[in-house]
């Protein structure tokens, strides 16, 4: 797919060549509307909305929804692909784009370690272990716009482990992350020939495996989630450690990250070097600190030491970084297990751009499980509000997915009955409809309301 280079000089007719690229950031947590207002259906905010209502039980055992609302199935564990495969499991983080011709293309990762099932046999990838292509990687579902119907799947990514989130980028592109620093003689190494934790991105009209290249400079870590300014280029990446870093890549070449560029860690200035609030409350609710970032060398980490260099620079430490959304100014960061009561945490960071420093605040905490449970990916709806997915693991799993309005309040928006997580939740772009996925088995689900409060 051709790249747009985004400078100033060029910035409107990049934006209206790629219009619907923009409108497809909605998808996965790089949306180019930000949790503003929701809509009362005729364009003016409203203040009152508070939820859809009760969440009313599904008769299949599958999503509970609130009245008015419906979901289809439009793949599943063991579907027969295009390419002669089978959709393989573990469905997490997923991006929705619009490749034209009245189609979209959901971009779905699948967090697969070396001795899961690839669902048949990988003709190329990254990485192998034991002589065979690693199962991990992506799979690209090309839909219909108008009536969601399937018309071809099949896999865009081999030879990767544990592709757990990514992004999607104002080009048309999906980044996909490895959640796995690990290479020979490492976890989920022992076979390998070659050292994972990398980004690769994969193009949303990709016809077939596409070559695998690691994007290095974006640094080898835990990876979780990406996503792009699109005034800038620069790429934000969070980190699913108790005590990760939360990036920056600014590259060389905006919309050209195989050639390279320079990592960076966020460093928040006169305010707290822990942001997770586990042992007092050191980062208070709604307070704004002005951050700037550090430059990384040795970015691929051959000792996955990434976070523990940039903490000892002072960088600030994040509990568990996994979700990341951006929107119309200002980005959205989910903190799976931090605060007081190690639930879960929203950050927002507004970048200065040039006009000021970046700033950065604790936008949400939960205080009890009724409110949010460990959330994980995060979007945003068309009413402006957040949707977070949660992956609590407990005895009994219970997961929902969470909305939550512009003034930061909570509410149950769904409730996977299956025992699993939801997973990858974005929309499409004309905002009509929701994607998600349950991890195991896979199931990806098309979800249909009035999304508009």
């Amino acid at each position: 797919m051709k790249q747009t280079l985004i400078t100033s000089s060029n910035r409107r007719q990049f934006l209206n060549a790629t219009s619907s690229a923009f409108a497809a950031l909605v998808a996965s947590g790089c949306s180019t509307r930000g949790a503003g207002p929701a809509s009362n259906g005729d364009g003016a905010a409203s203040s009152s909305f508070t939820d859809y209502g009760p969440l009313v039980k599904d008769p299949n055992g599958m999503l509970d929804l609130p009245e008015g609302f419906s979901y289809r199935v439009v793949s599943s564990l063991g579907d027969a692909m295009s390419d002669g495969g089978t959709v393989p499991n573990k469905a997490d983080g997923m991006g929705c784009l619009d490749i034209g011709n009245g189609e979209i293309a959901l971009v779905r990762n699948h967090e697969l370690i070396p001795t899961d099932d690839a669902g048949g046999d990988i003709a190329k990838g990254f990485g192998t272990w034991n002589g065979k292509i690693v199962p991990g990687g992506t799979t690209n579902i090309v839909l219909d716009a108008e009536t969601l119907e399937v018309k071809r799947q099949f896999r865009t990514l081999g030879g990767t482990i544990r592709n757990c989130s990514g992004g999607v980028t104002p080009w048309g592109s999906w980044l996909t992350c490895e959640e796995a620093p690990t290479g020979p003689g490492q976890r989920y190494g022992d076979g390998l020939a070659l050292n994972h934790g990398w980004t690769f991105e994969i193009p949303g009209d990709a016809t077939g495996l596409v070559d695998p290249v690691p994007l290095r400079a974006m640094g080898r870590f835990n990876h979780e989630a990406a996503c792009v300014d699109p005034e800038t280029g620069y790429v934000y990446q969070t980190e699913d450690k108790s005590e990760s870093a939360f990036y920056r890549f600014i590259p060389n070449v905006p919309g050209k990250l195989a050639q390279g560029g320079k990592l960076q860690a966020m460093v928040i200035e006169n305010g707290p070097a822990d942001t997770r609030n586990w042992d007092a409350n050191t980062m208070p609710l709604g307070t704004s600190f002005a951050v700037r970032w550090i430059d990384l060398d040795d970015v691929e980490a051959p000792k996955d030491d990434l976070r523990t260099r940039a903490a000892a620079a002072g960088a600030a430490v994040i509990a568990r970084g996994e979700g990341l959304h951006m929107g119309d100014g200002e980005l959205y960061l989910c903190s799976t297990s931090g605060g007081a009561k190690k639930l879960g945490q929203i950050f927002r960071l507004v970048p200065g751009r040039g006009n000021g420093p970046d700033r950065f605040e604790l936008f949400f905490e939960s205080e009890s499980k009724e409110q949010f449970d460990y959330g994980d990916n995060l979007c945003v709806a068309p009413n402006g509000h957040l949707v977070v997915c949660e992956d609590q693991y407990t005895e009994v799993v219970d997961n929902h997915l969470r909305g939550i309005t512009p003034d930061g309040r909570p509410y149950k928006l769904a409730r996977l009955t299956m025992q699993t997580e939801p997973a990858g939740a974005c929309f499409s772009p004309d905002g009509k409809t929701m994607f998600v996925n349950a991890y195991s088995p896979t199931r990806t689900l098309a979800v249909t309301g009035p999304w508009v409060a």
